[in-house]
């Protein structure tokens, strides 16, 4: 199977403890709905099969209860728990994962992902506009690039950026510089809230 032979699932990353915003960021919202419905909304018309990944805590969660779930294995390793659940739940699919807090995504700037794919990728990514480096929350992780990330976290290394760093990565340029803008601190949810493309309902 070459890479681009796997089917590709969607992942909502929503498992987070939000410790920094002080609010559950997937029940914020920037616009009509919940940034977790609207993340999932997004992601679901470019994918065939779409979940969201939750702690086992979260399951009956009355916002996340409405998703087809994948429960993280682990909660002490940040977002690769999603990451691996989901390579667990369907080894044989590459994940286009996306983080929930992510207001500004739009399907266009997904499409460019999954239209990048090629043999010889190990995953899709597009390149910071702050550092250079991928930006591993938008992301298509093929089969291979997931079981680095395996092998990884059980050396104990739980970052996701070492496993996009290698040369069989393809890193795309920002399609608009603000696209992948989040919010991760209330400072940072109202600079969004102030961006005039935004949607305020």
């Amino acid at each position: 199977m070459t890479f681009t032979d796997a089917p590709l699932h969607g992942l909502v990353l929503a498992g987070g403890y939000s410790t920094r915003m002080g609010r559950d960021k997937a029940q914020l919202s920037y616009g009509r709905q919940p940034q977790l419905q609207a993340a999932f909304a997004v992601l679901q018309t470019v994918v065939a099969h779409c979940h969201v990944s939750v702690r086992a805590d979260q399951r009956d969660e009355p916002l996340r209860a409405r998703f087809p779930q994948i429960v993280d294995a682990r909660t002490d390793i940040g977002p690769a728990a999603g990451l691996l659940a989901a390579h667990a739940a369907a080894p044989e699919a590459a994940w286009l994962a996306v983080a929930c807090d992510l207001p500004l995504l739009d399907a266009d700037t997904l499409e460019q992902l999954i239209a990048a794919r090629e043999p010889g990728f190990a995953a899709i990514a597009f390149r910071s506009a702050h550092d250079g480096l991928a930006e591993p929350l938008c992301a298509i992780w093929e089969p291979l690039a997931l079981q680095r990330l395996q092998r990884q976290v059980d050396d104990g290394r739980y970052g996701l950026r070492s496993v996009l760093a290698g040369d069989d990565v393809r890193l795309l340029p920002l399609p608009t510089p603000h696209v992948l803008d989040n919010a991760n601190t209330p400072d940072d949810r109202a600079a969004l809230l102030r961006r005039s493309v935004l949607d305020h309902g």
